[in-house]
């Protein structure tokens, strides 16, 4: 258990609500950085001791709070540089004054991508214990210059912080206490809904890796516990700073193996006609991820969490198709929303 350690976390949405609700169970004093007073007042009545009310972009205010705290935590997104540069300095001036912190980030693993647009299974397999395979990827791949910027300081800071990168990959899974929803997913289910089909990119045969949203959760857990037990000065802080998280293993599912869920599952419920998953046209990746589609739906990225497995964690939620069956598209059905109107997805895709 905590001894009252003080946690900064910045963004706790989807993922991030479900730490918070984590590492208040352990006692632990977590401050949230939040756009909205609603969700503000959400997370307090599930574990958070204070809030704060902020946008990304308000660098200084990022930095005085994350000054008073042990832990950071980002899960906004995986591409917003001002919010790191105020949190690395502050965990600058905080080393300045012989404060160690403990900050963990939020990357994802579309830094894999490959290109692939859906035409083949790649047989590339990335092992976050191999820091090599990871740091083999371009410095133009997505969210690499935000992880980029985060390792220079780690090498500055060398043993007078402790700093990791979370990278996951795609995520499904709903908090029925919560009643959010991931991001690739849904958003073909409500495209299938518009268009009436579902659809892939290309052929559909390019794989990612996947996670639960809780069992990602209590992945940042076993992670902040690692840290504080492992000397700053330890090779496995100072020389690796990437955890996977993952439960598929070698059983990713293609692109075109979710499509044809996805319309087995709505044709089940007399919404599209055809089951058969088709190829999406790019004139109509607007109602997708307008110019990401390629890279967030077209990609091949398989991860392994060897790191993680190494510490004891397993992956122990349903399975991707279960809990899409089960939980995801009964959430989706129940919207209250003109179906034919969605535009696709609007937000930062993290993963």
């Amino acid at each position: 258990m905590s001894s009252g350690k003080k946690v900064f976390i910045v963004g706790p949405g989807f993922i991030g609500w479900n730490v918070l609700e984590l590492l208040a169970k352990e006692n632990y004093v977590v401050t949230g950085y939040v756009r909205r007073q609603e969700h503000a007042n959400q997370i307090k009545t599930t574990g958070a001791t204070d809030t704060v009310l902020g946008d990304l972009n308000d660098k200084a205010l990022i930095t005085k709070h994350a000054l008073s705290h042990d832990i950071i935590i980002h899960t906004a997104t995986a591409d917003h540089l001002p919010s790191v540069e105020a949190i690395l300095d502050a965990v600058q001036q905080r080393a300045d004054k012989g404060l160690s912190t403990i900050y963990i980030h939020t990357s994802g693993t579309s830094v894999l991508d490959d290109g692939a647009v859906g035409s083949h299974k790649s047989d590339k397999v990335y092992h976050d214990n191999m820091v090599s395979e990871v740091n083999s990827v371009p410095d133009d791949a997505p969210h690499r210059q935000i992880d980029l910027a985060i390792i220079k300081v780690q090498k500055q800071l060398a043993e007078k912080a402790k700093i990791v990168i979370m990278v996951p990959p795609t995520i499904y899974g709903l908090n029925p206490s919560h009643g959010r929803l991931t991001i690739q997913i849904p958003t073909l289910t409500r495209y299938a809904l518009k268009h009436g089909y579902a659809g892939h990119i290309g052929a559909g045969l390019s794989v990612e890796s996947n996670i639960h949203v809780l069992d990602l959760a209590r992945a940042y857990l076993v992670v902040l516990h690692r840290l504080e037990s492992t000397p700053a000065s330890s090779p496995e802080i100072l020389e690796n700073p990437y955890y996977f998280i993952e439960a598929t293993g070698d059983d990713e599912p293609s692109w075109k193996d979710i499509a044809s869920t996805i319309g087995s599952e709505l044709h089940k419920a007399g919404l599209i006609a055809d089951p058969s998953p088709r190829t999406i046209p790019p004139e109509n990746y607007n109602d997708l991820f307008a110019e990401f589609t390629d890279t967030v739906i077209g990609l091949n990225s398989r991860s392994r969490a060897v790191r993680l497995r190494e510490l004891g964690w397993k992956p122990v939620e349903k399975g991707w198709k279960e809990s899409y069956i089960h939980d995801e598209l009964p959430a989706i059905l129940k919207e209250d929303v003109d179906r034919k109107a969605f535009g696709g997805y609007q937000g930062t895709v993290a993963s």
